[in-house]
């Protein structure tokens, strides 16, 4: 009896290893998923997928783990945009609509505007993205402080309306539109990610400087949600909408800029994304882009911490990198979605069971 109240007191005094518990959970088992389904379809070959999942972004040295920033760069922003919204009690499923139409407005920019003067160009098409990409998550913010309707329904529909209009967008603007090889024009070099040096680093990789702007916004998202008053009254609203408008916080006001700020993010990944120097094009294809649901799990890992999106974003580009050389085990890379859908899963449960631990730990806490 004494050892096992030994063992309550030691997981009191290690709350912050119990809050990560779910996330070491979600990857160990989501990897496991991954290596059970490979052993199904290709049991002599599963030992070494699994290697290839674990270490193949150092294939390549310094050039793959560049490519692991590159491909952690917009679920990075996309995990944020989810992330954030998820603090201030809201579930953002419209990352990749927002996502969207941030990206076209930024090739739109991007081509259009090159009267703007050299990296000046490329600020203003980040900017107008991030603009369009929080008007874009205004929207259903209005609805659920006004009407509410649930963020959910209304950022799904948000994310088919936003394809369907980029589409119709591309094809009837021929500026931006390569009719030869469908789909949109390259963006003029003045609007291209700045490398900030990331290209010296990581030599023969498609990284960028949009890394950077990730990991900048990721850390101002920190300092707003936990050192500032507006970040308070997010939470607050969060927590209970009700009781904030009792203690005399604007709940709408408050729903309404939190689906803004997280629709900003996610266009501003959108920006990044296909401003890149590696020349990133759209087609005009009724298809929701990925991104914004590997933000999703992205923000469920990392449990929705600012700092912790910045590594678990990585930790995605890591095992995507090292998916691309799964072909010389036998495997098709796209087992590597197989894992992440997994991830999301196990996150949910995690989450439980974490909650159910909590629940312990208070009963004998009360008990002592």
């Amino acid at each position: 009896m004494e050892k096992r109240k030994s063992i309550f007191r030691n997981l009191h005094s290690n709350e912050k290893l119990l809050s990560i518990m779910p996330s070491i959970f979600a990857i160990i088992t989501g990897l496991l998923f991954g290596f059970i389904i490979m052993l199904i379809t290709n049991p002599s070959g599963a030992g070494s997928g699994l290697a290839r999942i674990l270490f193949g972004a150092f294939d390549e040295g310094s050039k793959s783990l560049g490519q692991v920033l590159y491909f952690a760069t917009p679920i990075i922003l996309t995990g944020l945009s989810v992330g954030f919204a998820f603090k201030t009690g809201l579930f953002n499923i419209g990352a990749t609509g927002q996502f969207t139409v941030g990206a076209i407005a930024a090739i739109y920019v991007g081509v259009n505007w090159g009267f703007l003067p050299g990296k000046f160009h490329w600020l203003i098409a980040i900017l107008v993205a991030t603009i369009i990409g929080g008007i874009w998550g205004i929207i259903p913010g209005l609805l659920k402080a006004y009407r509410n309707v649930h963020e959910v329904v209304a950022t799904i529909m948000m994310n088919y309306i936003a394809v369907y209009l980029v589409k119709w967008f591309i094809l009837s603007n021929q500026s931006i539109y390569n009719q030869e090889k469908n789909e949109t024009a390259s963006v003029l070099s003045t609007a291209k990610n700045p490398s900030l040096f990331m290209k010296e680093i990581f030599k023969g990789s498609q990284v960028d400087g949009g890394f950077i702007v990730a990991v900048v916004v990721a850390i101002i998202i920190y300092i707003v949600l936990n050192k500032t008053t507006f970040g308070f009254e997010l939470k607050a609203v969060g927590h209970n909408r009700h009781s904030a408008k009792y203690a005399g916080i604007n709940e709408k006001r408050s729903i309404i800029l939190s689906m803004a700020i997280a629709g900003a993010t996610a266009g501003l990944a959108g920006a990044v994304t296909f401003l890149s120097v590696s020349l990133k094009h759209m087609e005009p294809l009724a298809v929701l882009l990925p991104q914004g649901f590997d933000g999703i799990t992205v923000a469920l890992i990392a449990l929705s911490n600012p700092i912790g999106v910045i590594f678990a974003g990585i930790f995605i580009g890591y095992i995507k990198q090292g998916g691309f050389t799964m072909q010389l085990s036998g495997f098709v890379p796209e087992i590597i979605g197989i894992i992440t859908s997994a991830i999301i899963y196990f996150s949910a449960l995690s989450l439980i069971f974490q909650s159910f631990i909590k629940k312990i730990l208070g009963k004998n806490g009360g008990n002592k």
